[in-house]
């Protein structure tokens, strides 16, 4: 049998910055199909990151934008078992499902942070994540070491 190939989704772009990304990552956000709560939180936390930024040019968005660019990992390890021991294999990881992981990472990176609400926890994430720094760059960072750690194993994906 041969893999059936997903249709990939179509996003309508969003009220405020007719982005596709950003309903992208509000769906993500999204928790029991609240999603003008979801649109709330992430509107609020741009104008945080309005407030946040120094002396960057750059618009919140961009600053956004950004920030997961940062927070995308290249590779990704998976279990494979071999002879009695599982093996962790080294695999690149396509550019949607970079983005994806960037998303979810960064949502969960926030939602563990000490902040008042879900707003300012996603804008400081994703102003650490602008500045290379915090939780989301950390375990990025992780997944790069194990990845190239385990590289003797990379022969073995197919």
């Amino acid at each position: 049998m041969r893999k059936i190939k997903k249709k990939k989704k179509l996003y309508s772009p969003d009220p405020k910055f007719h982005d596709v990304l950003v309903t992208r990552f509000v769906n993500h956000l999204m928790k029991n199909g609240k999603k003008n709560t979801a649109y709330r939180i992430f509107y609020n936390a741009m104008e945080k990151i309005d407030l946040i930024k120094q002396k960057e040019e750059k618009s919140s968005l961009e600053i956004w934008k950004e920030g997961l660019k940062n927070s995308m990992p290249n590779v990704e390890v998976r279990s494979r078992r071999m002879g009695g021991t599982n093996i962790q294999i080294p695999v690149l990881i396509s550019s949607n499902n970079k983005m994806t992981r960037a998303i979810k990472l960064l949502i969960k990176c926030a939602v563990m942070r000490k902040e008042k609400s879900m707003a300012n926890k996603l804008a400081y994430e994703i102003f650490d994540a602008f500045k290379e720094r915090g939780e989301t760059i950390k375990r990025k960072e992780n997944l790069h070491k194990m990845a190239e750690a385990n590289k003797a194993f990379s022969h073995f994906r197919f």
